[in-house]
């Protein structure tokens, strides 16, 4: 072939190459997060491995059967929540994570990435936490009810990736709010340009649409104060029991004068800040919710008083307090603490510094507390797959102690420099069944019941013989599924557990269906039956004659179609 034609061929070659790459180009993002992604040894594992959970029976802790039952999950969080996909998804209310904030330094190992310490000069940090958080938020979006919340607390390092990051996997009209707090207590003389001593809490919806209540445009969410207070008051206008209230506050709006429609200017005393901007008065005014000198309220034993305050307060009702009031983005250090205080809790518990800035638990607690009519906050199910030293765990025994809550914790921790077993499991024993304080005080348990697994793996080759492991090892999944703890009869080649009248049944030999169906003959409840099947045979027929009675699913290709998908 001359040269000149070869030439040419090669030079149409090159243009087709250029052409194809302009139109790849034209396919990728314009606008978001671009970051070299980086492989991680964890997620790859698990196109080899499978993971699976093991109980850990010694750990366990029971103080009343009534109560719901805690989980607490030993290994990698990619793990656990690779399980967790199959066990509970869509079943989460509330997810909060206080991940690692990736700021490079080595003597804290911030942030590990296969196996090794990401320190501040690696070219590929940002890159490398972008990957890891985005394999791990990609999983917990599963989870989720639609009605569900996800609170992500971080900080400067990396609050403009998370948000973006964010923005990609729940979509920007999803976004909440961005709320901030002081966690820093003290101010650094050291610091080289700013004292950095706030941080953030992200706050997203799985689905923004299901919180909205039916015939309204926006979102309603609230949080309760003053549970506590004393109402006092009630002028048998229908409104309820009241309180009074100041009209300023140490540090809220912006000084202003306001006059009211009886003719009263009022301004805030010197030193004080409007609690209230200009249009709540406005409001609070012409519903005559606003105390002047002279007035006459009732209290609640119908005596009627003169109030002779000099300062207009205003009628807060008790109806309001109980649905709540929405959440302030700018949180008091009175109501949610500082880093130092979680510090200062846990050397209480374990007389000893045990653990590097814990997040405070009134913060967890107060995020745990913001409500929607949607979902029953009291009965929710709190997902926390970066427990650390457990903080999230003691916030949920604490609020069900307080309000008579059901409240559910399922919480994932690794067990690097022995987390899991040394600080965040004993944390949550020791809220549980008490605890002696640095001067040797008693601290009374709050009661709870708890069950400690650990990441385990089945070989991934669709195998006969690896279907059959993974069904054997897959128990406790399906236990955690139902919610069937209670080990009810056992034999050779069935299971059985139950829960109060839910029962979970799982058959190793489909030649042991017929036994099966006569143990459970005379049993009232529903079953859950999970049938080993090296298919995806359910065995419908075997079961006609009792299928109002039981819910069938074949075993392990229910949870190999879950794998699938998110292992693809």
């Amino acid at each position: 072939m001359p040269a000149k034609k070869e030439d040419n061929l090669e030079k149409e070659k090159l243009l087709a190459e250029i052409e194809r790459l302009k139109k790849e180009l034209k396919k990728r993002k314009k606008y978001g997060l671009v970051w070299e992604e980086k492989p991680e040894e964890v997620a790859e594992m698990c196109k080899e491995k499978l993971p699976v959970l093991k109980e850990v029976k010694s750990k366990e802790i029971i103080t009343d059967p009534d109560k719901p039952v805690n989980l607490l999950i030993e290994g990698d969080n990619y793990h656990a929540l690779s399980v967790l996909n199959y066990t509970h998804e869509k079943k989460i209310d509330v997810i909060y994570i206080d991940p690692p904030y990736n700021k490079g330094n080595m003597n804290v190992r911030d942030f590990i990435y296969n196996d090794n310490i990401v320190d501040e000069e690696d070219p590929y940090r940002h890159s490398k936490w972008l990957s890891f958080m985005q394999n791990r938020l990609m999983l917990a979006k599963n989870l989720l009810k639609n009605t569900g919340l996800i609170y992500i607390s971080i900080d400067d390092t990396e609050m403009a990736n998370l948000k973006l990051l964010m923005d990609e996997i729940f979509t920007e009209q999803n976004f909440l709010a961005t709320l901030i707090w002081r966690g820093m207590h003290t101010v650094r003389n050291s610091s080289k340009d700013f004292n950095h001593n706030t941080e953030y809490v992200l706050v997203y919806a799985k689905n923004l649409n299901s919180l909205i209540e039916s015939g309204k445009k926006e979102t309603y969410l609230r949080v309760e104060k003053d549970k506590t207070a004393n109402y006092p008051y009630d002028d048998r206008d229908r409104k309820g029991p009241y309180k009074l209230d100041p009209l300023h506050a140490r540090n809220y709006y912006t000084p202003f004068e306001y006059t009211f429609s009886n003719g009263t200017t009022w301004r805030a005393p010197e030193g004080r800040y409007p609690a209230y901007s200009k249009e709540t008065l406005e409001e609070k005014d012409k519903n005559n919710e606003i105390i002047f000198t002279g007035d006459k309220i009732k209290k609640k034993d119908g005596i009627e008083i003169v109030y002779k305050g000099r300062e207009p307060q205003m009628r807060r009702y008790l109806k309001d307090v109980q649905e709540g009031i929405p959440p302030d983005t700018l949180l008091q250090s009175e109501e949610v603490g500082f880093n130092k205080d979680g510090t200062t809790l846990l050397r209480e518990m374990f007389r000893s510094k045990v653990f590097d800035q814990p997040k405070p638990v009134n913060l967890i607690k107060y995020v745990l507390s913001i409500k929607n009519k949607k979902f029953d906050y009291k009965n929710s199910v709190i997902l926390d797959f970066m427990a650390g030293s457990g903080t999230t765990g003691h916030a949920v025994l604490e609020l069900n102690k307080e309000d008579k809550g059901n409240r559910k914790f399922i919480l994932c921790t690794n067990n690097e420099n022995n987390i899991c077993t040394n600080v965040c499991y004993p944390r949550i024993e020791k809220v549980i069944n008490g605890y002696k304080n640095s001067k040797g005080e008693k601290v009374e348990g709050l009661g709870g019941n708890l069950k400690y697994f650990k990441t385990d793996f089945v070989d991934a080759e669709p195998t006969d013989k690896n279907k059959k492991k993974l069904t054997e090892q897959a128990t406790e999944m399906l236990c955690i599924r139902e919610g069937t703890f209670e080990l009810f009869l056992e034999q050779n080649r069935f299971n059985i557990f139950k829960s109060n009248s839910h029962y979970t049944g799982i058959i190793f030999d489909q030649l042991a269906i017929p036994e099966f169906k006569k143990a459970i003959k005379d049993i009232k409840g529903k079953f859950s039956v999970y049938v080993f099947s090296l298919g995806d045979d359910t065995f419908d027929e075997e079961f006609e004659d009792i299928k109002q009675k039981v819910k069938l699913s074949p075993i392990p290709e229910a949870i190999l179609r879950v794998y699938r998908r998110i292992f693809k």
